[in-house]
């Protein structure tokens, strides 16, 4: 139990984060479904296949079988995936510190000073 949700708290590739991007805005979807909802250059079956096979292998993913055919839906919600990346972005350039990570956003001009007092009131409650 512990493998599994340090395994949920692993950053994606990218790659694995776009399927998961379609998978949580449909819910689920088959190999061909997911290929489907790939940008051109689309990649073939088989690879879109195997990093759903590792996504849940990594836990991130699970499925039903109809036959031959699996149909797959996500374990990890996407607020819940976001939240361990944001932590770990958040402890790993910055120390653990909103602080640091909105000074660091606002003086490379990614947000407005506005912005950056919305985010400090998030954070404060």
């Amino acid at each position: 139990m512990a493998d599994r949700l340090k395994s949920r708290t692993q950053e994606l590739t990218r790659a694995e984060l776009e399927i998961m991007q379609i998978l949580w805005e449909r819910g689920s979807g088959f190999v061909n479904d997911i290929l489907e909802a790939l940008p051109e250059p689309k990649p073939a079956y088989n690879t879109v296949s195997t990093v759903v096979r590792i996504l849940e292998k990594k836990g991130f993913v699970t499925h039903r079988a109809y036959g031959k055919s699996h149909e797959y839906s996500p374990l990890v919600d996407r607020d819940t995936y976001t939240q361990g990346f944001m932590s770990s972005v958040l402890n790993n350039f910055f120390g653990g510190s909103p602080s640091r990570m909105v000074s660091f956003l606002s003086s490379n001009k990614s947000i407005s000073m506005e912005e950056a007092d919305e985010i400090m009131k998030l954070l404060q409650k």
